[in-house]
C-alpha cells in the first residue's frame, strides 16, 4: 500500500519522534512510505523544555527517517498544505500518532482534508486519549479527532477503556507498546558506570521528562526509608519540565545530597544505554500513566523495572518476575519494594526474565493491527486496500 505517517520526526527530539522512526521503518519494510512531520511542534511560549530539537552536537539518531517538514500545530493554512501533500501521495492509508489534544485540532483536520474525494483510511496509533494532566477542553477536542478516524491502535487496556468510553463504536486493536532497539546494547555495568564516572554500590535510575503525574517527588520521599536498610543512589536522568529547583530543594531538606545525582537534561541518545546499563533497576514512581516508553527501553537494555499500579504499567511489568508494582503515591510501599528487591537480590532473576519477556514486544504486531484495521475500513466501505 501507499502509507503516508504524520507526525513528529527527527530533527525534532524525544520519544514520540523516536516512536515514529522505527514504526516507518517498519512500516516501509512491507509498504510504500511517505513520511510528512512538522515544521513547528510547538509554539516556544508553550514548550516546557528547552528546546524542541536534536542539538548540532548531538549524534544523530540511529533510526532516522526522511521527513517533509510541513506541519504547523497553529497554523490552518500549513494544515491544508500537508492534507494536500497528503494527497498527492495516493494513500491507502494515513496514520498518525495521537498523545495529547493540543494537536486534535490539527490532525482532525489534516485527516478530513486528506481523506476527502479519495479511499484513504486514517489510523491513530494512540500514547492516551485522555491526557495524564487533563483541561476542560479535552474531550471535546479528542472527539473532533476522533471523528475523522477510521481505526485506533491502542498499546494498554487503559487507553482502550478510555476510547470506548468516549467513542464505544470505534474499531481498535490492542498492541502493547513495542521494543525500542535504537540505542545500542547493554554494557557491563562496571563499563558503564566508568564512563559515567559513577562509583560501585546500589544503583537507581529514573529516566525521562519531569512532570507532576511522574511522581519523582514519591521516589524521594520514599528513599530515606530506603537508605536505613540499602545505600541506594539515585540518577534522576531528564529533562525537567516543572521547577527543578523544587526537586533540589527537596534533597536538601531531606540531607539526601550524596544519595541523588541529578542529570537534569534532555540525554542524547548515546548517552541512554550507559545509564540503563549502570544501572540495577529503572523506577517508575507515576501517578498516573497509559502506558511508558520507557518500560520498554529498560527492557530492551535488560533492566528490571519497579513501578507503580497505574494504567497498563502492570500489563507490562510483572510483578515478582520482571520487577515490583506497588500502589501509587505511597513512598512507603515504594520503599518496601527497593528494599526487597535488593535485600532478596532478585536482580539477576528478574533480568533473566526480561530478556525472556521482551521477545514478545516486536514491531511487527503493530504493522499488522494497522494493516488490518486499514482493511476492515476498506471493507465497511467497498473499497479493500491493496
Amino acid at each position: 500500500m501507499n502509507v503516508v505517517v504524520i507526525g513528529t520526526a527527527y530533527p525534532m527530539r524525544g520519544g514520540i519522534a523516536q516512536f515514529n522512526a522505527v514504526l516507518a521503518r517498519a512500516l516501509a519494510e512491507r509498504h510504500t512510505l511517505t513520511v510528512l512531520s512538522f515544521r513547528r511542534q510547538y509554539p516556544g511560549l508553550l514548550f516546557p523544555g528547552k528546546t524542541q530539537y536534536v542539538g548540532p552536537d548531538d549524534p544523530a539518531p540511529a533510526a532516522r527517517i526522511a521527513a517533509e517538514p510541513i506541519l504547523d500545530s497553529l497554523s490552518p493554512l500549513s494544515w491544508w498544505r500537508t492534507a494536500q501533500r497528503a494527497r498527492r501521495a495516493r494513500p491507502e492509508v494515513i496514520v498518525f500518532k495521537y498523545w495529547m489534544p493540543f494537536f486534535a485540532p490539527c490532525f482532525g483536520t489534516v485527516a478530513r482534508w486528506a481523506k476527502c474525494g479519495n479511499a484513504a483510511r486514517v489510523i491513530f496509533v494512540c500514547d492516551n486519549v485522555i491526557p495524564h494532566e487533563r483541561t476542560p477542553l479535552d474531550l471535546p477536542l479528542t472527539r473532533y479527532a476522533l471523528d475523522a478516524v477510521d481505526g485506533c491502535v491502542v498499546m494498554s487496556a487503559a487507553v482502550r477503556d478510555d476510547l470506548l468510553r468516549i467513542r464505544p463504536r470505534m474499531p481498535w486493536r490492542l498492541v502493547p507498546h513495542p521494543i525500542y532497539d535504537i540505542f545500542g546494547e547493554r554494557s557491563p555495568a562496571a563499563q558503564a558506570r566508568a564512563a559515567l564516572g559513577l562509583g560501585p554500590g546500589p544503583l537507581a535510575l529514573f529516566f525521562g521528562y519531569v512532570r507532576p503525574y511522574k511522581g519523582l517527588d514519591v521516589l524521594l520521599q520514599a528513599l530515606p526509608e530506603i537508605r536505613r536498610h540499602v545505600p541506594l543512589r539515585v540518577i534522576v536522568a531528564g529533562e525537567f519540565y516543572e521547577g527543578e529547583e523544587r526537586y533540589r530543594r527537596m534533597v536538601a531538606d531531606m540531607d539526601l545530597g550524596a544519595a541523588v545525582i541529578f542529570r537534569a537534561d534532555y540525554l542524547p541518545q548515546d548517552q541512554v544505554a550507559l545509564h540503563f546499563s549502570a544501572a540495577d533497576v529503572a523506577i517508575l514512581p507515576y501517578r498516573s500513566a497509559t502506558q511508558s516508553g520507557i518500560v520498554q527501553v529498560a527492557y530492551h537494555l535488560d533492566t528490571p523495572v519497579i513501578c507503580t499500579d497505574v494504567g497498563g504499567l502492570a500489563e507490562v511489568v510483572l510483578d515478582g518476575r520482571t520487577g515490583f508494582v506497588v500502589p501509587p503515591d505511597d513512598p512507603a510501599a515504594l520503599a518496601a519494594a527497593v528494599i526487597r528487591y535488593y535485600r532478596e537480590e532478585r536482580e539477576a532473576e528478574f533480568r533473566a526474565a526480561v530478556r525472556q519477556e521482551k521477545r514478545k514486544y516486536s514491531w511487527a504486531p503493530l504493522v499488522a493491527a494497522i494493516e488490518e484495521l486499514a482493511a476492515e475500513a476498506g471493507a465497511r466501505t467497498g473499497d479493500t486496500a491493496r
